[in-house]
């Protein structure tokens, strides 16, 4: 059947949104949510300077870690005042995606 080119255009121009929407990428998702746990460790390096502390802790389940060390950026990095490596502590630490830091955290 022909179609006169008018109509065909028109069809075309229609049609064309749906098509691109179809085709197009789903949408990202939202950004993950912070979690927050509550940790023992013992600390293995100190950055008072720097704002960091790495610990070496057990599992943290509410935040799905596994035993590990890790360093964190303290918030606010007054919270590593009078700690020294090879000190043995409790901290919470809150993590979203690959960013986490420890917001308390008190020697044993």
């Amino acid at each position: 059947m022909k179609m006169p080119s008018t109509l065909r255009a028109g069809l075309v121009l229609l049609l064309t949104p749906l098509t691109a929407n179809a085709m197009a990428a789903p949408a990202s998702p939202p950004a993950s949510a912070a979690k927050v746990g509550k940790g023992v460790g013992t600390i293995t390096a100190l950055d008072p300077r720097g704002g960091t502390v790495t610990i070496k802790h057990g599992p943290i389940g509410a935040i799905g870690w596994p035993a590990m060390t890790m360093t964190f950026r303290a918030s606010p990095p007054a919270l590593l005042k009078n700690l020294r490596a090879g000190q043995r502590v409790g901290f919470t630490a809150k993590a979203q995606g690959m960013n986490a830091e420890v917001i308390a955290i008190t020697p044993q």
